[in-house]
């Protein structure tokens, strides 16, 4: 039997444990259950029942204001959709959409066994640099993999709209930064209408994951991604988008910092930023010409983003009366993206 004084927050033990063994084939309770990853994203737990078997739950975080930014059943389907193309994922094994058994919607898949490389210590213990090289090509060589799945193919034709990406992704995070900002930025404001100047014919619309790098995908001890994770803002969409945002999160040996990374990727055997968008051209096929905007892009989108986590963070802190000089990296992390962001937007001009 479970014990519920030993299960993670997110969890009611004993109406998943039923719903388990109902609806997981092979499974066997009673079930442990570990939480992986948790936050402002979706929670993620590890579970193993009486016969070692093991799987993962995914479930929307506790304290979650927008639905629609942790759809369990978009998240669900996409990974289903992709479990016979190149695209290497986990087995989607069942989805419970009955708020009663959980509080919320969950998915459940198969456990995966690989590395995720979060820091440059794990890139340094676990990976050689011939590893690193691997890691850095498979990286790449995935990312065109999912731009090369056809949606209507694999069922996801309506997943989201074919056209104007860039120019939906702008008004939406626009209207969250004035929703959500601390300050005036102008930077921000001038960022926002110049991406407005300047958009980019978009081509034939792709399954875009949203949030594409290193630490979002599994990789084996040679290198090899194993499994893309975390698609909960997959879409339809322009794939250079998440080339651009490759390029910000990435810094390789001798890149400038990012600003936007603690050194992950900086160990010998890794590539360059420009090596990657290299490789990404040449397998995937497609003009990287127009790169500096998408880059540009990107920076300006995390700039509102962590602007939102920001200010959620000091409104907490404020109610609490507490010191909210903790959260000043955030803040200066909004300021150094959009001054990135416009940096580069002043190269299109």
């Amino acid at each position: 039997m479970n014990d519920a004084t030993l299960t993670p927050a997110g969890l009611n033990a004993e109406s998943v444990t039923r719903w388990l063994s109902a609806n997981v084939a092979g499974s066997v309770a009673p079930f442990h259950f570990e939480l992986i990853a948790g936050g402002h994203s979706n929670l993620t737990f590890s579970v193993t029942d009486s016969a070692n078997h093991r799987y993962v739950l995914r479930r929307p975080p506790l304290s979650h204001a927008l639905a629609s930014a942790h759809d369990m059943g978009r998240e669900h389907r996409v990974i289903s959709a992709l479990q016979n193309t190149k695209v290497p994922v986990a087995p989607t094994l069942a989805m419970c959409d009955d708020v009663s058994v959980n509080d919320a919607p969950f998915y459940v898949m198969g456990f995966i066994d690989g590395i995720i490389v979060r820091d440059p210590d794990i890139a340094l213990k676990m990976l050689t640099p011939a590893t690193r090289l691997q890691a850095s090509n498979s990286l790449v060589d995935t990312m065109a993999a999912i731009h090369a799945v056809d949606p209507v193919a694999v069922g996801l034709g309506e997943l989201g709209r074919h056209d104007g990406y860039i120019e939906r992704q702008l008004k939406r995070w626009y209207s969250q930064w004035n929703a959500s900002k601390t300050r005036e930025l102008t930077a921000i404001d001038r960022v926002h209408d110049g991406l407005l100047k300047h958009l980019p014919v978009q081509g034939p619309a792709t399954i875009v994951h949203g949030d594409y790098r290193l630490d979002n995908c599994m990789i084996n001890s040679e290198g090899d991604i194993i499994a893309v994770l975390d698609w909960e803002l997959c879409t339809l969409g322009d794939p250079l988008a998440d080339l651009g945002l490759l390029m910000v999160y990435w810094s390789g040996p001798t890149d400038e910092p990012s600003g936007t990374t603690f050194g992950t990727t900086t160990a010998e055997g890794f590539l360059n930023r420009g090596q990657l968008a290299e490789r990404y051209a040449q397998i995937s096929g497609r003009d990287i010409s127009h790169l500096d905007y998408y880059v540009a892009f990107a920076y300006w989108k995390l700039a509102c983003i962590i602007e939102g986590v920001y200010a959620r963070y000091i409104s907490g802190a404020m109610g609490e009366q507490s010191d909210t000089t903790a959260f000043e990296p955030f803040k200066l992390q909004v300021e150094a993206s959009a001054q990135k962001a416009e940096l580069l937007l002043s190269r299109l001009q």
